[in-house]
């Protein structure tokens, strides 16, 4: 690895391996799923998402935290652009936030707060095309974040249109940037860019919107929902009162909307993880794996649309242990991975109508 040294800057540290070794050392602190996922990807690509989850954990953490006001966060949100694009040294970024951190901050997101510089390093390693694509991630999170983060409450998102908004903002971004990365370490991809970007988007909110739903009733905890308004009923059914009526007709009709959209987003998750070529076995894995779990964990909400806890709907360990398995059994053939994914889904709502995405934050839907 070398040092990237912007024209007119100071020469800038070099990674040494404990800083790679931090960033394997972190990630299960701050995310267990893709401390189960990233470690499939090849080694040098595994390293570059793994930062790249690491950078949005930063902008996450700042604009999450409530002993932040908004300016402070808008201000160490620039603050944070400018450390990863190079114009500002992470120190002194790291030292001014700490101070300001409330206790709710978990302990490892503080910690990675604290070790920064050394995240940084390492993304001062990589190619200019990487950094590009981590960058614009960046750059676009923390702008639209706040937009949803700073207005949010029981009263819930608009609707669908809103919704897809937000999970742009939060995953399709994210999607996007895996894209450019994949297609980074796979030339054979790049022919195949513009269709994967928009299925990328797709990919992210199936994948958010799943979270959301699943999530329900632990975010209501932190005084926020971000069901929309609009798919449940005529308006007379209001949010901030779920817990009086999540076991109506009207609650249970749209929930089951809501999981037709993200069935149809993941069945499009399904169409970009195929369009991987065969013998990149770690990226398929790491896009099947995923999707495998979010399908199983709309079965259950499906099936148990009254619940009142993510842990009525979470996946158990067996069961994540069993959808592994059998995505790596089926891994070499698109046709096993489609009838798998069919069985999964058997009996889920599917979405109808393509209006359903958002013409500028997702792909058009796949309907029944």
């Amino acid at each position: 690895m070398h040092a990237f040294v912007k024209p007119g800057s100071s020469r800038r540290s070099p990674p040494a391996p404990t800083d790679f070794q931090y960033q394997t050392d972190i990630l299960p602190g701050v995310s267990r799923t893709f401390a189960l996922t990233i470690p499939v990807l090849p080694d040098k690509l595994a390293d570059v998402v793994t930062n790249a989850y690491l950078l949005c954990r930063i902008a996450d953490t700042i604009e999450d935290d409530t002993g932040l006001d908004n300016v402070q966060k808008s201000e160490f949100h620039a603050r944070f652009i400018a450390v990863v694009e190079g114009s500002e040294p992470a120190e002194p970024f790291a030292l001014g936030l700490l101070p300001l951190l409330s206790s709710r901050v978990l302990d490892d997101e503080r910690e990675l707060i604290e070790n920064t510089a050394k995240v940084i390093r390492v993304t001062h390693s990589f190619s200019a095309e990487e950094r590009a694509a981590l960058t614009r991630c960046v750059r676009i999170m923390c702008a639209g974040m706040p937009e949803f983060q700073r207005n949010k409450g029981l009263r819930g998102l608009e609707d669908l249109d809103e919704m897809a908004q937000y999970c742009y903002f939060v995953a399709g971004v994210v999607g996007e940037m895996l894209t450019d990365l994949f297609c980074l370490h796979c030339p054979e991809l790049r022919d195949r860019r513009e269709q994967m970007m928009q299925l990328a988007v797709s990919f992210g909110q199936g994948l958010q919107m799943t979270n959301i739903l699943k999530d329900i009733w632990d975010d209501r905890q932190a005084d926020t929902c971000w069901l929309p308004r609009s798919v449940f009923g005529d308006g007379e059914f209001r949010l901030e009162r779920l817990e009086e009526h999540h076991r109506s007709e009207t609650f249970a009709q749209g929930l089951n909307e809501l999981v037709g959209v993200a069935h149809a987003h993941l069945r499009n998750a399904l169409k970009y993880a195929c369009m991987v070529p065969k013998r990149e076995v770690g990226i398929r894995r790491f896009c099947l794996w995923a999707i495998g779990l979010a399908i199983l964990t709309l079965r259950k909400i499906h099936r148990n649309p009254s619940f009142t806890s993510g842990a009525e709907v979470k996946v158990s360990r067996s069961t994540v242990k069993a959808t592994v398995m059998t995505t790596n059994m089926t891994l070499m053939s698109n046709r096993a991975l489609r009838i798998m994914f069919d069985r999964a889904a058997g009996g889920l709502p599917l979405a109808n109508s393509a209006s359903w995405a958002h013409r500028d934050y997702g792909a058009p839907l796949e309907t029944s």
